[in-house]
């Protein structure tokens, strides 16, 4: 199974931010099909990536992997998650990121993120898009079960939907 790889980041494009989660994806799984559906969203706003992502992933093929970091909170306290739907999987922070686009899916199972066997060997504390999403958004890519991820979990942080961007 050598899938779709979205990312969905607010790293913008001048520098090597990435381009490095890409050379870690392919780094692992070289036949990986990497699309870019934004890196322009604004800084730290968790909700217009959500929105965005929302827009995207529905047309996207079966078993896509959906990689999305827009993380205020990276290197805090926030968990790294994985989603199973019944269609695809979103990877990224436990911050409300894929609040919107779940609401179209069946979720089959919400998986904490801990196994380090399968993130980068050194984990940066403010880069988890590189060292932890990608390689887990890779190997899943590979055809790797969810479950050798992490433990299970019930619930993940759901978006905020009173609170907006405008007005600030």
């Amino acid at each position: 199974m050598d899938g779709i790889i979205t990312l969905l980041t607010d790293f913008g494009t001048q520098d090597g931010y990435v381009g490095a989660m890409k050379g870690a994806i392919l780094s692992i799984n070289p036949s990986a099909t990497i699309v870019d559906i934004s890196h322009q969203i604004p800084p730290q706003d968790i909700m217009a990536g959500a929105f965005v992502l929302s827009q995207a992933a529905p047309f996207f093929p079966r078993n896509t992997i959906h990689i999305a970091v827009v993380d205020p909170g990276v290197g805090g306290k926030r968990k790294p998650i994985l989603v199973q739907t019944d269609r695809c999987f979103f990877v990224g922070p436990d911050n409300g990121i894929f609040g919107i686009a779940l609401q179209r899916e069946k979720i089959r199972q919400k998986i904490h993120l801990i196994n380090k066997d399968y993130f980068l060997n050194r984990i940066s504390h403010t880069f988890h898009g590189r060292d932890i999403f990608s390689p887990v958004g890779a190997y899943l890519s590979k055809g790797f079960d969810p479950s050798v991820f992490g433990k299970r979990i019930r619930a993940i942080t759901k978006l905020n939907l009173k609170k907006t961007s405008c007005g600030r």
